[in-house]
């Protein structure tokens, strides 16, 4: 894609994507089989969305982020011109939501990004984007009885807390008693490679 000068541009790559998101698929093949439409929270790159889309063609895959990201996730879903990646929408957790019910949510790797009154936050704008019956399936590394699981997740806490102080690995604990505040209840917490976790609850009717 060109630029404003004419030149190209490179879509954004994640690694860390390409290295998870067949585990993560393998997840969402039982948890979303029947869902129909998907919204996206932090999409980053777009390089999930395109994957899942792909490999889940029942689902509309609605993907979100801030402003800044949207050209790149573009990038990937323009490309790939599939029927069921709708445009990006913004989606700053500060700013309003984006309209309309999902009978699913999935966001990888940003609860440790945001500052937890930023996750709280989300939490309780989660019911207004729920269908009744909705998912939410969150990827990402968590505490347990407020330790760290592994050495690296240790080391990744300090890396993250260096680059913001208000970010870090979450507890679980205190990650679902916000889900259970918003009407959630938890169906599945999966281990994942690299001691990441991929935890999935459902809106209580």
């Amino acid at each position: 894609m060109p630029d404003n000068n004419g030149a190209m541009q490179h879509k954004p790559f994640s690694p860390a994507c390409e290295r998870n998101q067949d585990a993560i698929l393998a997840v969402l093949r039982e948890q979303f089989a029947d869902r129909t439409q998907v919204l996206e929270i932090g999409s980053g790159t777009g390089q999930h969305a395109l994957h899942f889309a792909l490999a889940l063609p029942q689902l509309i895959w609605q993907t979100s982020d801030v402003a800044a990201n949207l050209p790149g996730i573009r990038q990937w879903l323009d490309e790939a011109r599939r029927s069921n990646t709708p445009a990006p929408l913004t989606f700053d957790i500060n700013g309003a939501p984006p309209a309309g019910r999902f009978d699913a949510i999935f966001s990888a790797n940003t609860l440790h990004i945001m500052g937890w009154a930023e996750v709280q936050r989300l939490f309780t704008l989660l019911p207004a984007l729920m269908a009744s019956d909705a998912l939410l399936t969150v990827y990402g590394p968590f505490n347990y009885n407020g330790a760290f699981t592994s050495p690296s997740n240790a080391a990744f806490d300090v890396s993250l807390r260096a680059d913001h102080p208000q970010r870090g690995i979450r507890d679980f604990e205190a990650v679902d008693a916000l889900a259970q505040s918003a009407g959630l209840v938890l169906v599945e917490d999966r281990a994942m490679p690299a001691n990441n976790r991929c935890i999935t609850w459902r809106r209580s009717s």
